[in-house]
């Protein structure tokens, strides 16, 4: 049976925005993404984070630390209650780079590659989904996906709403000081929808 879904951009979303996270030292998750998380748990929706790491292909960072991470991710979430369902991350970059990591991908965000991966692998229903972040491409990756999107203020989040939002050609349907802020603006959506 397929279910919504929560896709979770990462740097700045889930931790904060410390630029290319190259030690798992930076690597500070919010204190409150355990319980954002719980609240989409109980409402059915799967939470999938999507993530750009060109850190890999610029060579800044191993493949190898973006697993680590997403490893110690989701032990402490699961330590504290809270399930995220799977992590997509791309490594590539289409100008900067080498190797196998240097080209046009189809997962690099706003490109719907991982998202659809998602869907097949997860059996998502991409109808009642959504998809929260901290910068405006992720507003555009969102109504690319024709979802609902939710931006959080956190990251580069405050940056971007206070000094491009005029700009924007499309607005998020919810918005809010952090991820807990905004998982409770779906939550009461959803209750109000149902």
């Amino acid at each position: 049976m397929t279910k919504g879904a929560i896709f979770l951009d990462r740097d700045g979303t889930i931790n904060e925005e410390m630029g290319y996270i190259n030690h798992p030292d930076r690597f500070i998750i919010f204190p409150f993404v355990a319980e954002s998380i719980k609240i989409f748990n109980k409402l059915g929706l799967k939470v999938i984070v999507v993530t750009n790491q060109s850190g890999v292909a610029r060579g800044y960072f191993k493949e190898s630390l973006v697993k680590e991470l997403h490893e110690g991710l989701q032990k402490k979430m699961n330590n504290e209650g809270a399930k995220i369902d799977a992590i997509y991350y791309c490594p590539h970059h289409p100008k900067e780079g080498q190797g196998k990591y240097k080209f046009d991908c189809t997962c690099r965000k706003p490109k719907p590659g991982m998202i659809l991966k998602a869907i097949e692998e997860q059996e998502i229903d991409l109808n009642n989904s959504y998809l929260i972040g901290d910068r405006y491409k992720d507003i555009l990756f969102a109504k690319n996906l024709n979802i609902k999107s939710g931006f959080v203020l956190t990251g580069y989040g405050r940056g971007e709403y206070t000094f491009d939002k005029d700009e924007w050609e499309y607005k998020p349907d919810f918005i809010g000081e952090n991820l807990l802020d905004v998982a409770r603006q779906i939550e009461l959506h959803i209750r109000e929808i149902n």
